[in-house]
């Protein structure tokens, strides 16, 4: 979810569930280390928060671990299972399930160093490493060293000749093989990802394994997240409408662009919160057009909300 799941997404995210557990955007070591900007900025509102941590050298993984701890982020996944070309080039991502003693040791040393959790990320496979057996290995070999949550994206990933996007619809999803993982590794928490488009295909997933994760569906359609806390977690809270979040947006959007930011940067996040709606192509119109002006404020949230009919 590189350069999507910002913090003003994952804040108007925390707005709809407060417990399902959020993930940065992938943040590289070198981002962390030697960027100018703060790569590890977020709302105190947003935990439970996972960095998600890109990266193979050792001693810098390390050096990473320790300031997500002290910025006191809940958890550390490191990516294994992004095959974009600039990842592969840095070393990291899907490329590294062909190194699992590198990812072992990265996991043993990060969690020597710090009290947070170190977890994992991976597809099935890679290339013509994809047989279940290399998977297996893989997670054994991890697992031994301290790694006790795995997230498993149900596909594999092809290095090459692929696309990014190409490696999330084309590779055929394989949703069994996870589900053994999980037999063969009763003691470990797998979670499954990829492919999966409401939070009634996710219950019947996590009758097979321990967590479910949502990534590009809740991006498309984020208001699935407001019924996610009674829907899977069983709770009674009440569900936020569509108007209450707008309520709870305005102020946050505002106080953005007082902060020197536009008010697109928060907005981008929120084109698809009235989809499935009369009225939702206005709202995103509306949004696209608008947000990204000189001057433009929460104003242009509420302008954009007008344009849908919640009575239809």
């Amino acid at each position: 979810m590189l350069d999507w799941t910002d913090k003003h997404c994952r804040y108007f995210y925390r707005l709809m569930s407060k417990q399902t557990v959020l993930y940065t955007e992938m943040v590289t070591t070198g981002a962390i280390l030697r960027g100018k900007g703060d790569y590890l900025s977020y709302n105190d509102a947003e935990h439970p928060l996972v960095l998600q941590l890109g990266g193979s050298d050792v001693k810098s993984m390390v050096e990473c671990a320790k300031i997500a701890e002290q910025y006191g982020y809940d958890e550390i996944n490191i990516n294994v299972g992004c095959p974009s070309d600039r990842v592969q080039n840095g070393r990291f991502g899907a490329c590294l399930m062909a190194e699992p003693q590198l990812v072992a040791e990265c996991v043993n040393e990060m969690q020597s160093a710090t009290k947070v959790p170190v977890t994992v990320k991976s597809r099935i496979g890679i290339d013509d490493l994809d047989s279940y057996e290399f998977l297996h290995s893989f997670i054994e070999q991890v697992s031994i060293a301290g790694c006790k949550h795995f997230i498993i994206h149900a596909r594999k990933a092809w290095l090459t000749g692929l696309s990014p996007k190409q490696n999330r619809d084309v590779p055929p999803l394989d949703y069994e093989r996870v589900y053994q993982v999980k037999n063969d590794f009763s003691d470990l928490d797998i979670s499954i990802n990829g492919g999966i488009k409401s939070l009634k295909e996710a219950n019947e997933h996590l009758k097979h394994i321990d967590g479910v994760m949502i990534g590009r569906e809740i991006y498309n359609t984020p208001y699935m997240l407001a019924t996610a806390d009674s829907e899977i977690y069983n709770l009674t809270t009440p569900i936020l409408t569509r108007s209450q979040i707008i309520d709870s947006m305005v102020p946050y959007i505002n106080s953005t662009v007082i902060d020197g930011s536009r008010a697109w940067h928060v907005l981008r996040h929120m084109l698809g919160l009235c989809n499935g709606l009369v009225g939702a192509k206005q709202f995103r119109r509306h949004l696209s057009e608008c947000a990204g002006k000189d001057g433009a404020d929460g104003q242009v949230l509420i302008d954009a909300f007008n344009k849908v009919d919640l009575n239809d």
